[in-house]
């Protein structure tokens, strides 16, 4: 029979981090403890429609607040990690922050909390009862909670809360097209899911450890019968990866999907989800598996060019606005694999850069598509016209981000399309830098269709003078701020990083020093120690 514990002192620390937690690390953690507090809020609250917008607005506006913070810290501080329950690492689940997950996790936010705003005017009380802000505010506990960990397998975990969510969103509603939309987007990214658990248990058996930065100070140890084992691993993330991101061949759900739920949600699918994939690239290929992108390069810049191209022409192929924005997603996708493909200091920086500029410009086309909706009654470029004549403030908005999202100046997407071309054009793959200027140059022709037909002509197919401007009559009150304002953040930022774009150069390049150096990152989980 056991005796009594004994009284004597337990030395913890070669297990435990006994020291306290700075108060600025908790940061860290703070953006996934207020997304989830705030969604099982919404959710307790989700019969109370008329509340309900009003706490996920607060819930979203520290949310923003924490990440900003979190940013602000981790440019002063450098990366910062902190431990649950004090376990050391790699014992211990790791939330570590640097400047690549810190600056996309606030960009992120920012997109959230105008769709909530958005959501105020676009959602209505079945949406709201139904789930429209629990999920929103839960979904973005998986988007922080990816860009902040520092576990392998709680990558795996927060994309699956984040799917779980988008599941919910996605079928809000209940239409035929939406169930539809809801099957082909949950299978692909299922098969994606499956991929990359597979993936992570094969590097487990090959590490002992899920640790990103414990992984990749390992690496380098690796003798080179493991290389086989490795480039496989490598292969199932790039594949599972893709899926979610959008890539070339597997992206096809994408405009199956994406124009079936409530624009606004369509409008943060558009501008989040795709781009948690890209990260995860970057993050497992560029921090700890290096040199399997190293070998798998010319796949990666195949895959790339052919996302980029496929995404445009199917663009061009469309006349409903939100397939022609869907396929622009995909396109964008293939400029940040170009990076990746490249993989040098400038190369990442543009993939970084690119993939903030897409977060605001594909969330702000959706949400810009909606109140073009409102205006002309359709989606379909055919039954618009007259747009600019109803509203010219409006059409000068959509201009603009008709220009960014074609990547010309002075708008956002101007300066990671040189970045991209100048990486590509150095590392000698002038081919690929062509692709990403054909890109943009059809993205240019199919935007210039959506503004030709929706804006400049004087109405819709059939209108002989020009005078039927939209289906309610030729205008449409939009003077609400919900739906002003949100288009209005993001419209403002991306002017204000195409012309003082060195904001986003130094986030960019930090974000691109921190995962091919990964010292500091290694540093900041397990210290100095050797």
């Amino acid at each position: 029979m056991a005796g009594p514990i004994s009284s004597a002192k337990v030395d913890y620390s070669a297990a435990m981090n006994l020291a306290p937690v700075a108060a600025g690390d908790w940061l860290v953690v703070a953006p996934v403890l207020i997304s989830l507090v705030g969604g099982a809020v919404c959710l307790m609250t989700r019969k109370n429609t008329q509340a309900q917008p009003k706490l996920a607005m607060i819930f979203l506006a520290l949310l923003v607040a924490a990440n900003l913070g979190l940013l602000v810290r981790v440019l002063d501080k450098g990366v910062i990690t902190m431990v649950m329950g004090g376990w050391l690492p790699p014992f211990g689940i790791a939330f570590t922050a640097d400047a690549l997950g810190a600056t996309l996790s606030l960009v992120a936010s920012i997109v959230a909390f105008c769709a909530g705003l958005y959501g105020a005017v676009t959602v209505d009380g079945t949406g709201r009862r139904y789930g429209y802000y629990p999920f929103l505010v839960l979904l973005m506990a998986g988007v922080c909670g990816a860009f902040l960990t520092g576990d392998i397998f709680n990558l795996y975990v927060w994309f699956e809360v984040l799917l779980i969510a988008s599941f919910g969103l996605i079928i809000l509603g209940n239409d035929r097209p939406q169930l539809d939309g809801a099957v082909k987007y949950g299978v692909l990214n299922l098969i994606g899911t499956n991929l990359f658990l597979i993936g992570t248990g094969m590097i487990y058996g090959v590490f002992g450890t899920l640790n990103m930065a414990d992984i990749a100070a390992k690496i380098s140890e690796l003798d080179n019968a493991a290389s086989g084992t490795l480039l496989t691993i490598g292969v199932l993330y790039f594949l599972a990866f893709a899926m979610k991101a959008a890539a070339f061949p597997v992206n096809f759900w994408l405009p199956a999907s994406y124009h079936t739920p409530n624009i606004v949600v369509s409008a943060v699918f558009a501008g989040l989800l795709t781009k948690v994939g890209v990260y995860a690239l970057i993050r497992i290929f560029v921090l700890i598996m290096p040199e399997s992108r190293d070998y798998m390069a010319d796949l990666i810049a195949v895959v790339a060019i052919a996302t980029m191209i496929t995404g445009v022409l199917g663009a061009l192929a469309q006349t409903e606005v939100r397939r022609v924005f869907g396929y622009l997603v995909i396109a964008g996708i293939g400029s940040m694999l170009a990076g990746l493909a490249v993989g040098s200091n400038l190369a990442i920086s543009g993939a970084i850069f690119y993939a903030v500029h897409s977060i605001l410009v594909m969330t702000a086309l959706y949400m810009a598509a909606g109140v073009m909706h409102r205006m002309g009654g359709s989606y379909d470029m055919r039954e618009l016209g007259g747009l600019y004549g109803a509203n010219p403030a409006f059409a000068g908005v959509f201009l603009i981000l008709a220009f960014a999202v074609s990547g010309l100046p002075p708008f956002s997407g101007f300066w990671p399309k040189v970045m991209l071309v100048d990486a590509a054009m150095s590392d000698g793959r002038g081919w690929l830098a062509f692709a990403i200027l054909l890109s943009g140059f059809l993205t240019t022709l199919a935007v210039g269709r959506v503004w030709i037909y929706a804006f400049w002509r004087g109405g819709p197919e059939g209108t002989p003078d020009g005078t039927a401007v939209a289906a309610s009559g030729g205008t449409i009150s939009i003077g609400s701020s919900a739906l002003w304002l949100p288009i209005g953040i993001l419209t403002a930022m991306i002017v204000y990083f195409g012309l003082q774009p060195e904001v986003m150069f130094d986030l960019s390049a930090r974000g691109a020093l921190g995962v091919i150096e990964p010292l500091g990152y290694v540093r900041s989980v397990f210290g100095d120690a050797p």
